[in-house]
């Protein structure tokens, strides 16, 4: 079984999408592989019970890879589509593109306080669109 979810990000940051993906999930054990469908953009399994984690990890993420139009960003090249493009490319491709999660009965195997996110990594607002694809268990 295989679906696309739409995610709209607020510009920089992680968006919560774990109900969005559960909502989508079959009453069955499986294995769901999801995938967004940007470069300039990541998934992540992170804790979503305190939301200072989450704006750590975006500052943390800005510092490692500040935009282009910073003194240490100088060495870039592709630059023409604004300071944040090209940081963003970078960030997504240190971050995970693809996330595997182990399903039961219809739900996700996930830990206490772990939670699905988009990691918008652009500046301004975009929409996501995140593949699904849920392979069940042969019975």
């Amino acid at each position: 079984m295989q679906g696309d979810i739409a995610v709209s990000t607020r510009g920089p940051g992680l968006t919560e999408i774990t109900d969005q993906v559960a909502a989508w999930l079959p009453p069955k054990d499986g294995l769901l592989t999801l995938m967004i469908r940007h470069t300039s953009a990541s998934l992540l399994i992170q804790e979503n019970a305190d939301p200072e984690v989450q704006g750590d990890l975006t500052a943390f993420f800005d510092r490692l890879v500040p935009p282009s139009d910073h003194p240490s960003m100088a060495y870039l090249t592709h630059t023409y589509e604004g300071p944040d493009d090209m940081p963003a490319h970078i960030k997504s491709a240190l971050l995970p593109v693809s996330l595997q999660v182990p399903v039961r009965q219809g739900r996700m195997r996930l830990g206490t306080w772990q939670g699905i996110f988009v990691v918008e990594h652009r500046t301004r607002p975009h929409t996501r669109s995140v593949a699904l694809h849920f392979q069940a268990d042969p019975l």
